[in-house]
């Protein structure tokens, strides 16, 4: 499963909800069980559960099983492939703004 590639629809799937992004933002200091990670919420465990699992499809969050407690940490593949993809998109935009501008430059030039 983590030898796919990043499917980048579910990673923004999985960021556009408030809920999974505080659950980042509380991962983002340590690990934390799912217990843990429900408390501030005001959500059941099982609500957690399914946004955990959100999470984990779109590789932000692992999660592993230590003896009767699921731990859950962060996941730097999904980060990275957004990461890549905002960059691409940033290049092309700059490439086109760039161009634009030229375009702008040149009509001053020759009114």
């Amino acid at each position: 499963m983590r030898d796919r590639p990043i499917d980048i629809n579910r990673l923004f799937h999985a960021l556009g909800d408030p809920t999974r992004r505080a659950i980042l933002d509380r991962l983002v200091e340590r690990p934390a069980s799912v217990s843990r990670l429900a408390e501030p919420l005001g959500i059941t465990l099982t609500a957690v559960v399914q946004h955990l699992q959100i999470l984990e499809d779109a590789r932000l969050v692992h999660t592993e099983k230590l003896g009767r407690v699921r731990v859950c940490r962060l996941e730097t593949a999904g980060f990275r492939a957004l990461e890549q993809w905002t960059r691409n998109h940033r290049t092309a935009w700059e490439r086109k703004l760039d161009r634009f501008a030229e375009l702008l430059s040149e009509e001053d030039k020759n009114p």
